[in-house]
């Protein structure tokens, strides 16, 4: 399935604030249990990423909805996560997840930064695909220091790998 209408991805705007919580709730309550670390992130993305130096951005559609999001949390000097990365349900599969991974990465890059790793879970196939085809490369899990009980996936992106 391919979007019929364009997406563009912009930053963080409060508009926007409870779709990064509607978005990631309806995901976590389909797939995992929603972990007290997700409720304080999702509650207050300001305090939580954008704060300490990280980034929320999102897929606006034609008709100026949300639909996907992800953050770039930022754990030390260069070191960034990528998470809280989700897309509306009907639109998974459309390419909405790569235009946001791409963002990511941009911003990312355009930060200076020198490590982005993501936690995961090997439940979820076509998210694990789409890391490796932009060049996160796996490593044993969990992350050392790992916030979520449901991540059994750690990758690490190393550019020119996808």
């Amino acid at each position: 399935m391919t979007t019929s209408s364009p997406i563009r991805i912009v930053a963080y705007a409060p508009r926007w604030r409870e779709d990064f919580a509607t978005l990631n709730l309806e995901w976590l309550e389909r797939w995992f249990t929603v972990e007290p670390i997700d409720r304080e992130v999702l509650g207050d993305p300001e305090t939580h990423i954008l704060a300490g130096g990280g980034h929320v951005l999102f897929a606006i559609d034609a008709e100026d909805r949300a639909v996907g999001t992800v953050a770039l949390k930022r754990e030390s000097d260069g070191v960034y996560e990528l998470t809280k990365m989700v897309v509306a349900v009907d639109l998974r599969g459309a390419g909405v997840g790569r235009l946001l991974m791409q963002g990511a990465i941009d911003a990312f890059q355009a930060c200076g930064g020198k490590e982005l790793f993501l936690e995961s879970s090997k439940q979820l196939g076509p998210a694990l695909a789409l890391y490796e085809s932009v060049g996160f490369r796996h490593y044993p899990a969990p992350r050392p220091g790992s916030h979520y009980a449901r991540a059994d996936v750690y990758m690490v992106w190393e550019p020119g790998a996808g």
